[in-house]
């Protein structure tokens, strides 16, 4: 086998086991944050705190990953979030609102030191003229967790309570390091070969496909996080067990799981701008049907909509904003392009947590068709404006 394939394959299965880690826990965190008496505003901080502690721990994982520990960086951000997924387990344990807020904390911070090199690796590696294919196959591996994990998470709960779902974190994340190590032992420290005379210009990243493609995210992100983080508050409301929200999730991630690779392949083909866009039409349209059938079982044409569009327009959206960058600084390109989305979804996590106090969960709904509306915008007038390449 070749290695160069194998170690993409490696570091595949290395970033789904992370991701499947991460997301068993996003159907929960609502709920057990309402076991623990916490309200609709403080619903949305216990879910936010990881997207601000990785906002900012991600310039750190971009600048350990472009001096050459890309590698490094995968492990420990996966050791890290073992150690996250332990400390849950107490926090459900002893019933403690602050441990299970530092937890959020420290899996926010392992997410930045993973999340920018497991990007760039996939831009690193790829054959010429396929990065947006490498790319989506990666994505299909974040689908993948996001199909099974939210079901894994929601099911547990149900049946092994809050501390037996947590505990999940701490399996996926000590295989996902394990994945890594192999390829670490194959390539050592030749997978970034700067030369050391090469400063790395930062300066560099103000292009305007990646800036347009970066602020685009962000509005994305504040849509989508309100479909992950008060989408299960407003069933938990309504009775519904968190399986069901799982369920959800796991019909999205299937959605994306489908369209991922023809995203990317697509976006190599017809170039990144315009699969983006149709991705996000697709994600309006599911949103738009999602308010007007919030619950289930009607409710999971929206999800496949939103899976859907989601698996078109990331893979793409990627493309447009690194596969021009220059190998130096690309670890820091994925670092501050990843950030966007963390802030994205933090912002959209405080501001519709303040506006759920008065509006209620369903009421955030409607303001999700407006912020993907935006990111549409961004992209339509990049690409009237002549960067239709990327």
């Amino acid at each position: 086998m070749d290695n160069s394939f194998r170690n993409i394959w490696l570091l595949n299965l290395s970033t789904f086991f992370f991701f499947l880690g991460i997301s068993s826990v996003n159907p929960i965190v609502s709920p057990f944050s309402m076991t623990l008496g916490a309200s609709p505003f403080l619903v949305g901080t216990l879910a936010g705190v990881t997207s601000v502690v990785s906002l900012i721990s991600k310039p750190v994982g971009g600048l350990v990953g472009d001096r050459g520990y890309r590698l490094e960086a995968m492990i420990l951000g996966n050791l890290l979030s073992l150690v996250s997924g332990v400390l849950y387990v107490v926090s459900a344990l002893t019933g403690s609102i602050w441990l299970f807020a530092f937890s959020r904390a420290l899996h926010g911070f392992s997410m930045g030191i993973f999340f920018p090199s497991s990007l760039s690796t996939a831009v690193d590696l790829a054959p010429v003229g396929r990065v947006g294919e490498t790319l989506g196959w990666r994505g299909m591996m974040f689908s993948l967790g996001n199909i099974i994990g939210p079901a894994l998470g929601g099911y547990a709960s149900d049946y092994l309570g809050f501390a037996g779902a947590f505990f999940l974190v701490v399996i996926f994340s000590a295989v996902g390091a394990l994945f890594v190590v192999p390829v670490r032992k194959d390539v050592g420290r030749t997978l970034v070969p700067v030369e050391k005379s090469e400063e790395a210009n930062y300066s560099e990243l103000l292009r305007p496909y990646f800036v347009a493609a970066s602020v685009a995210l962000l509005f994305f992100a504040a849509s989508y996080s309100g479909v992950t983080t008060f989408l299960p508050a407003l069933y938990k409301e309504l009775s519904y067990p968190q399986r069901v929200f799982g369920t959800y999730m796991m019909v999205i991630g299937v959605a994306s799981f489908v369209t991922r690779l023809i995203g990317g392949r697509s976006a190599d083909r017809m170039g990144p701008i315009p699969v983006s866009a149709a991705g996000l039409l697709t994600v309006i349209t599911g949103y738009m049907l999602l308010i007007r059938f919030t619950t289930p079982p009607a409710s999971y044409a929206s999800a496949v909509l939103i899976g859907a569009g989601f698996g078109l327009a990331v893979p793409a959206m990627q493309l447009m904003a690194l596969g021009n960058l220059p190998q130096r600084i690309r670890t820091m390109g994925s670092s501050v392009y990843t950030m966007f989305f963390d802030l994205g979804t933090m912002g959209g996590q405080f501001a519709l947590g303040y506006a759920a106090e008065s509006l209620g969960y369903d009421g955030i709904l409607r303001f999700l068709p407006a912020l993907t509306g935006v990111a549409l915008l961004i992209l339509a007038v990049t690409y009237f404006e002549g960067d239709k390449n990327g």
